[in-house]
């Protein structure tokens, strides 16, 4: 007989456990919430008032808050306030019962004098852990790796290293490796569970591990992990030290989350606008995006400034302006296209294979053949429009030349900023568009002059 689908209906569950805690029932309660999945008890806890969720803190355990809690992370634009619905030594036990990478996370969200508090309650273990994770410079593998692994040494027998990963596993982040170490806890080997499993009990760690190791350094930043955990299909790799010393191992569910935000990151940068922006409220969401909105008006001043200065020769040409519009509009989107490719090479690349004129001499052809075919296009769809071919070829080369240059800038810019040390994705699609909308009015109205005598 099949058994039944789990289905998980929100409104639903948080009625029946709004219930159970306005009736004070306890039993009920925990009977209830602790029968749903972690995830789905995130989306409960949430969904409740601070008043009841204050209840919920004396019938659930510190232990049972804190694999519920690292969900929550995710969904909340801020830790803090639910930290501080809780007494301070449930919230210390809580982050300790924590793997430590996660209660890192968490504690760097909050004020200085808040974070020794909550170490100074915690067990001194977890404490320890957590402060050395602490120090790890952000986005680096140190600050996203955890100290909850499994290791074993190479002397000793399939039986005797089964042994120790039962009673490790329990605090383990992940099992499905399992590292093999020497007397001064230098990275010698790696074994899987599965290895483990298939092989006699009396073989020696030592005559199975696989000593082809691939590790990443404390100091190696979070991109260059992810793409190694990507580019050999790992569920979690080990993170030494300069003298190989294993430290710690990220795991794949730590890079999906290195992933995300780096993503959030670009698509921000593209948009000029936070994509993670939470509040519904018009008023917080155009205070957020103003700035930004504002900086662009006076860059596109410039634009209208510079058109200005041509008054003259469109009084003389009135039809030149009706195809402002269509140049920048077409350069712009293609300065965008430039950049997005820019910033997905330099983010996916190593560091080593980052070539500045290699990426810069290819979107320059590619904007050289884009512009040629969409100039000779619309040279020729305008020749016949307006039964004028000079008009045409005004229009044609100035699309040209336009698409070209802001090809050219869409890929310069974000690589110089790269180099520069900077985010890339900060050259944002609307700085892009407005800079392509400057450089195409420059290039269309001085080709023009050049052949305005034959237009006329």
């Amino acid at each position: 007989m099949l058994e039944p689908q789990y289905e998980f209906e929100l409104d639903g569950a948080v009625e029946k456990i709004r219930e159970s805690i306005q009736t004070e029932d306890m039993e009920k309660f925990r009977s209830d919430f602790l029968d749903y999945h972690v995830y789905d008890q995130a989306q409960i806890y949430l969904a409740l008032s601070p008043e009841e969720r204050i209840t919920m803190y004396h019938y659930l355990s510190a232990n049972e808050m804190a694999d519920m809690f690292e969900i929550i992370e995710e969904d909340v634009e801020s830790i803090e306030a639910y930290l501080l619905e809780m007494n301070n030594q449930y919230a210390a036990d809580m982050l300790a019962n924590m793997y430590a990478d996660n209660a890192v996370d968490m504690l760097k969200q909050l004020k200085d004098e808040r974070i020794w508090l909550y170490l100074r309650l915690m067990p001194l273990e977890a404490a320890k852990d957590i402060r050395a994770l602490l120090n790890y410079k952000d986005e680096t593998a140190g600050a996203i790796m955890t100290p909850e692994f499994v290791s074993i040494v190479a002397n000793q027998t399939v039986r005797s290293a089964m042994a120790i990963l039962k009673s490790k596993a329990p605090d383990a982040e992940t099992i499905y490796y399992i590292y093999v170490v020497n007397v001064d806890n230098v990275l010698v080997g790696v074994i899987s569970l599965r290895d483990l499993i298939v092989n006699d009990e009396d073989m020696m760690i030592g005559d199975i591990m696989s000593e082809r190791i691939v590790s990443v350094n404390v100091n190696e930043g979070q991109e260059e992990v992810a793409h190694k955990i990507r580019d050999y299909d790992f569920l979690a790799v080990p993170v030494v030290d300069e003298n190989n010393v294993l430290l710690g191992i990220i795991t794949v569910d730590d890079i999906i989350d290195v992933i995300d935000e780096e993503a959030v990151s670009d698509f921000s940068g593209l948009a000029g606008v936070d994509v993670e922006e939470q509040s519904e409220n018009p008023f917080v969401a155009a205070s957020k995006r103003l700035p930004w909105l504002i900086t662009l008006l006076f860059l596109g001043m410039g634009t209208s400034t510079l058109i200005s200065q041509y008054e003259g020769l469109i009084a003389d040409a009135s039809i030149l302006s009706v195809f402002v519009t269509l140049i920048t509009g077409t350069s712009g989107n293609a300065g965008t296209q430039s950049l997005a490719v820019a910033v997905r090479k330099i983010g996916m690349q190593d560091e080593e294979e980052k070539n500045l004129f290699r990426t810069i001499l290819s979107e320059l052809a590619t904007g050289l053949l884009s512009g040629f075919v969409t100039g000779v296009t619309i040279a020729l769809v305008i020749g016949v429009w307006k039964h004028n071919f000079i008009l045409g070829g005004i229009i044609g080369i100035s699309m040209l030349v336009a698409i070209t240059v802001a090809n050219l800038a869409g890929s310069l810019i974000p690589v110089l900023m790269d180099r520069l040390g900077f985010d890339p994705a900060v050259a944002s699609g609307p700085f892009i568009s407005t800079f392509s909308d400057l450089t195409s009015v420059l290039i269309y109205f001085n080709i023009a002059q050049h052949f305005i005598a034959m237009l006329l």
